[in-house]
């Protein structure tokens, strides 16, 4: 998910949130690995669910943030919209709250008792819960004198004084907003303790205590009770539990598009082994420096100007977004080099942005194999049928969509779960790299408690909305290890 995100303190304009690694306890220490359930927000295959789809990759690219370990549920299809919700439990007595996963944003927020244009009914099948501060006996307001809130800005605010709770504004790029105060409450997660096995991990985190919303956040009908980051800064729960030696910064997810389901896993993946290339610095987004395009065994020829270089070509690893989205250039020279293929058949248009066509034959065998190469030897391969969906009898769309813009103006390289489902993707954080395999999603990994130094099978899950999802799918993730958060541009 990609987003821009706005923080403001009493007034002041916050560019950038950073919070205080070590302000904060855990429970349990040394590193483990944790699980939990994730679900997609849609599900299913078909026309129906074209323009939530859209909407929903719309939507996120305006709100990114960051990642966790969570069981999955749904399934991977293009269509699914790539919204991934889990459920954990915070406070004393704990509740259950289900909140969205993203691995492009850092920010970890629920929605608080007499939130002000907060949802509070979701068609997902969830019944959705508000964090009362005052009902938790181990929640704490978070005080502008205290680091964790100081560190998080990049100047002093006059106006934030001693005792006054410590507030946030976060703005998204769809325009929709979520301001609140920060707390710390205890947080009960699933730390795999054998093969197949989990016990509970207590840790206390900073988060968002959201107060009032807009947009998008507070009228949608799928909505969660929050959202949970998977990013690199420090205020994400991952950054946070790392920080305390309770986890490795590192984390694997592996979305089934087959049967639904799958993995999400926090910690030290030792199998499969997966092919890994170098993130490049300073980025607010796992990114990559893209190479070539090919099609079938053909570099594809995308027409540069004298502005642009290979080495221009940046490609943003996303999770949190269904599609993949290609600069205009690329995606013409794409879809032009595809359709040769086929000259016979004719596109029309579904939703204003599909470009869809009749075939009754195997899309396997009529359309060409798509490899994005990147520096580091890392490729990433889509078959037709994972860029390909039949949205009715003989009806196929097309998932490559064209141009999506980052904060700078300039088109950018976007790819989602069209490119990453029925992959183990792992995130190595500590050595800045990113890497995957070809893995069937519906089976286990392995992962290694750093304690004990143990090697644990972590096998996949699905969490199913108690909703009719009728032919909608869900997509299905696992975190095994600790994992928190989502992302998307800032």
């Amino acid at each position: 998910m990609v987003k821009i995100m706005d923080l403001r303190r009493n007034g002041y304009l916050i560019l950038f949130l950073v919070l205080l690694g070590g302000d904060y306890e855990v429970s349990v220490k040394g590193e483990n690995n944790v699980v939990f359930s994730v679900e997609h927000k849609f599900g299913g295959r078909g026309r129906s669910v074209l323009k939530d789809l859209k909407d929903h990759d719309v939507h996120r690219h305006g709100r990114m943030l960051a990642a966790a370990d969570f069981l999955l549920g749904g399934n991977g299809s293009p269509t699914g919209a790539a919204l991934y919700f889990t459920k954990l439990s915070i406070g004393t007595p704990s509740k259950d709250y289900h909140v969205q996963v993203d691995t492009g944003s850092d920010l970890f927020w629920v929605n608080c008792a007499r939130c002000l244009k907060c949802p509070t009914k979701s068609k997902l099948g969830i019944d959705l819960v508000q964090y009362d501060l005052q009902a938790s006996t181990t929640g704490k307001f978070i005080t502008c004198e205290q680091d964790v809130c100081t560190t998080m800005f990049d100047a002093a605010s006059s106006e934030c004084k001693v005792g006054k709770p410590c507030e946030y504004l976060v703005t998204y790029g769809d325009g929709s907003s979520t301001g609140g105060y920060f707390v710390k409450d205890n947080i009960y997660l699933d730390q795999v303790s054998g093969d197949y096995k989990t016990s509970s991990l207590q840790g206390s985190v900073a988060f968002g205590c959201s107060s009032q919303q807009s947009g998008d956040l507070g009228t949608s009908t799928n909505a969660v009770d929050g959202i949970i980051g998977f990013g690199e800064a420090n205020s994400s729960v991952i950054s946070q539990l790392a920080a305390a030696g309770t986890v490795k910064k590192m984390f694997a997810h592996c979305l089934d598009g087959v049967k639904g389901g799958g993995i999400f896993a926090i910690g030290q993946v030792v199998e499969p082994k997966v092919n890994s290339a170098p993130l490049l610095p300073n980025r607010a987004h796992y990114t990559l420096s893209l190479k070539d395009i090919e099609v079938g065994k053909e570099v594809l020829d995308i027409p540069t100007s004298l502005f642009e270089s290979k080495s221009s070509k940046k490609a943003i690893i996303d999770s949190g977004t269904t599609l993949v989205y290609l600069p205009s250039k690329a995606y013409n020279a794409l879809m032009n080099k595809l359709m040769s293929k086929q000259p016979q058949l004719k596109t029309h248009h579904l939703d204003g942005d599909f470009d869809c066509f009749i075939y009754s034959g195997n899309v396997d065998d009529g359309f060409p194999a798509v490899t994005f190469q990147f520096v580091g030897n890392l490729s990433l391969t889509a078959y037709p049928h994972d860029y390909l969906f039949e949205v009715r009898d003989n009806e196929w769309c097309i998932g490559w969509q064209e141009g999506t813009q980052g904060k700078d103006g300039n088109e950018i390289y976007l790819l989602g779960d069209l490119l990453l489902s029925n992959k183990l993707v792992l995130y190595d954080l500590e050595k800045q790299t990113i890497g995957w395999t070809q893995y069937d999603c519906s089976s286990s990994i392995k992962v290694k408690d750093e304690t004990s130094g143990n090697v644990y099978t972590v096998g996949a899950h699905k969490i199913s909305s108690a909703s009719s999802l009728d032919s909608r799918m869900a997509f299905t993730f696992f975190f095994s290890v600790i994992s928190f958060f989502c992302f998307l541009l800032k």
